[in-house]
């Protein structure tokens, strides 16, 4: 079983869903990636849509939820998209013409892009790691704590590889 990521926002209509969608897109292979929000919106903003189809990633078919529907859930990670930890600027807040705000949509989701391939990346050279260990013998409650570390270790090699990332 993957470990389960939770992309937590207040909203979860735009950054939270475009998150979902790349890091879904870069590590789905090896985690469940879902989103939500303390005060959902009630709806998916068609413009998250509309630029996460601009680079091949559909999240037509997301609806906003609440995290309270993850309480029955084991969570591996909760990455939240606020500016406390992962900020990026809420581009539903974008004021100008429709190309101007989508040129905002645009920007956004490159900074969402960029953090969460690296977060992928990270997981993908932890379960390297492990892959090159061969301990195909470990129980399942062991699989679930090496999935742990392995989840920890995207964590841990995210710094190095977003540190030459300007965003």
């Amino acid at each position: 079983m993957k470990p389960n990521v939770l992309i937590l926002c207040t909203g979860n209509s735009c950054r939270s869903h475009m998150a979902e969608g790349i890091l879904r897109a870069a590590a789905g292979n090896l985690i469940d990636v879902h989103s939500v929000g303390s005060n959902p919106a009630g709806f998916v903003h068609p413009k998250a849509i509309e630029v996460l189809e601009e680079i091949d990633t559909d999240i037509s078919a997301h609806t906003s939820k609440h995290l309270d529907t993850f309480l029955d859930r084991q969570i591996a990670t909760v990455i939240t998209v606020n500016r406390y930890h992962w900020g990026f600027d809420d581009p539903a807040h974008a004021k100008g013409s429709d190309e101007e705000v989508l040129a905002e949509f645009r920007r956004v989701r490159d900074e969402i892009r960029k953090v969460f391939e690296a977060y992928a990346a990270g997981l993908r050279e932890g379960a390297r790691a492990k892959n090159s260990t061969g301990d195909a013998s470990q129980s399942p409650h062991e699989e679930k704590k090496q999935a742990d570390i392995d989840v920890e270790k995207g964590t841990e090699f995210l710094p190095s590889l977003v540190s030459g990332i300007a965003l």
